[in-house]
């Protein structure tokens, strides 16, 4: 639990709200910008301080880290300090900033620095995850339309995890019901159908609905051999075949915790209600339903927050519109090199699977608790 669990959570959750690489690459600078108001210009020995460190900075990939940060915050700062470095190891004599590139007389460079520099713990990637940021004065605002769209595309993976939760509650209640009422190998192959995905590898089965659903596929080829459609339709590169594959994928995590309750009521409760006069529905609403209530909150959980962190299924099936947050965590994580803006990402994924959890435990701990 220690090495593979806790480890890999803290070490992301550090990653998320770390922020070393000014304070660690100015210390002159750092230093200091303990005398600056950050409204007012940088003073001469402000400015000095930081010419100071840019000199002495000799490993290219730590310098590269540095414009990195620095950039992600304004953007200028790519150009701007690799042009700033050059001029502050050759210059002879104190380096005039202004002179040498006017977007130094600008003070919101001056306080992304002094922001960076000040502190080794950030809120920023926290912020940036949800599309916040801090103005000027570091109250907390909205960034610019158009800078991120991370919480669209958080909301986006919350919808379709939601409308894959549902599909397989639709599918696997009734699936679950059919094999808990059956014996012997009837039983044992509906079972089998179901744990059958979970047998085979998850980039097999997301590439067998790859070729399912395309517009030559098994599936739309059926459909147009019926007469139930005249042309193929569009079940690929969209959010229904994502849903489709994925739903696929997450059955056995909902017929399991459902079939496993159901398979504990007693056999002889709908024939018992059907005795005193309930239609088969209204047994059903009234009796079978509430029984198998928490196996379907338990499948339920399961599915969400499974679904939740998916990542082939969208990449293959989906659209450039149907992709979660997932792929925005590996395209930082492996594209971009921003540990903490995918650490901060995933820190949002696990607070929200931790208050699913919690309103599941407190909805079980109410159910045990009533007569």
């Amino acid at each position: 639990m220690i090495v593979f669990f806790a480890l890999p959570l803290f070490t992301m959750m550090k990653s998320a709200v770390s922020d070393p690489i000014a304070a660690n690459v100015l210390p002159a600078t750092a230093s200091a910008l303990s005398g600056w108001d950050r409204e007012s210009p940088p003073s001469a020995a402000l400015q000095a301080a930081f010419v100071t460190d840019l000199k002495q900075i000799e490993d290219d990939q730590l310098f590269g880290d540095l414009v990195r940060r620095l950039n992600s915050a304004k953007s200028g700062f790519r150009t701007l300090m690799p042009k700033t470095r050059t001029a502050a190891k050759e210059a002879g004599e104190p380096l005039d900033l202004v002179a040498l590139d006017k977007r130094w007389a600008d003070n919101g460079y001056w306080q992304v620095i002094g922001v960076a520099a000040s502190s080794t713990i950030t809120d920023r990637n926290l912020l940036a995850a949800l599309d916040l940021g801090r103005d000027a004065s570091g109250e907390v605002a909205a960034l610019p339309t158009g800078a991120s769209a991370n919480r669209a595309i958080l909301l986006r993976t919350f919808s379709m995890a939601l409308a894959v939760t549902v599909a397989c509650v639709l599918i696997g209640l009734p699936f679950a019901m059919i094999a808990a009422s059956v014996e012997g190998w009837k039983r044992q192959l509906l079972l089998g159908a179901v744990l059958l995905p979970l047998w085979t590898s998850l980039l097999v089965r997301t590439a067998a609905w790859f070729i399912l659903l395309q517009d030559n596929g098994l599936i739309n080829s059926t459909l147009m051999f019926l007469g139930l459609t005249t042309e193929p339709l569009a079940l690929i590169f969209n959010r229904v075949g994502v849903i489709i594959a994925m739903t696929h994928v997450l059955l056995p995590f909902m017929v399991l915790p459902v079939f496993s309750v159901l398979a504990g009521i007693p056999k002889n409760l709908m024939p018992a209600a059907a005795s005193l006069g309930a239609h088969p529905v209204q047994a059903f609403l009234t009796v079978l339903l509430p029984l198998s209530l928490r196996g379907v909150i338990s499948g339920s959980l399961l599915v969400f927050m499974s679904a939740l962190g998916y990542y082939i299924t969208p990449a293959l099936i989906g659209g450039a519109k149907d992709q979660m947050i997932s792929s925005v965590i590996a395209y930082y994580a492996t594209g971009a090199a921003n540990w903490g803006m995918a650490g901060a990402l995933g820190l949002v994924l696990l607070t929200a699977t931790l208050l699913l959890y919690v309103v599941y435990l407190r909805l079980s701990a109410e159910r045990e608790l009533r007569p």
